[in-house]
């Protein structure tokens, strides 16, 4: 090795070092953006950390407002839940079909959930979620990853 005296080490920006990522599914953000009654632990989860999420999840937000508009909420509170979702900024990704779809039939998943499950897998990162047979099928998914 010839003229390289120095060690060079390439680093991610300060921010990956201090909001660790952690992959949030429709329950988890829809927990906070709606004030469910998990609200706390939700956004106690999500406070300090990047957000991920399949680029689904617009989708997911849009269909739980069109249910609350039915079961009574205002469009001024549906706006400001609009607004909130935006303020978090989620970095939404879009997912591997192949490998979401092996994904869903391994482990008897919808096709949404399987797209989080990819991403988290993808990422490395923890998945947060409410829905039990998600994170039953996320931990065995990704307690196997190297």
């Amino acid at each position: 090795m010839t003229g390289a005296t120095r060690l060079f080490v390439a680093e991610p920006p300060a921010t990956y070092l201090v909001r660790p990522p952690v992959v949030v599914d429709s329950s988890a953000i829809c927990a906070v953006l709606f004030d469910e009654p998990t609200r706390d632990a939700a956004a106690q989860l999500m406070s300090g950390k990047t957000l991920y999420a399949p680029s689904l999840l617009d989708h997911e937000i849009v269909s739980v407002a069109l249910e609350k508009r039915r079961s009574g909420w205002t469009g001024e509170s549906l706006a400001l839940a609009f607004q909130d979702y935006d303020a978090y900024q989620i970095e939404l990704r879009p997912t591997d079909l192949v490998t979401q779809y092996d994904l869903a039939t391994r482990y008897q998943l919808s096709a949404y959930d399987a797209a989080y499950l990819w991403l988290a897998a993808e990422l490395k990162a923890p998945l947060a979620t409410f829905d039990e047979k998600l994170a039953a099928a996320a931990q065995r998914h990704l307690s196997t990853l190297p």
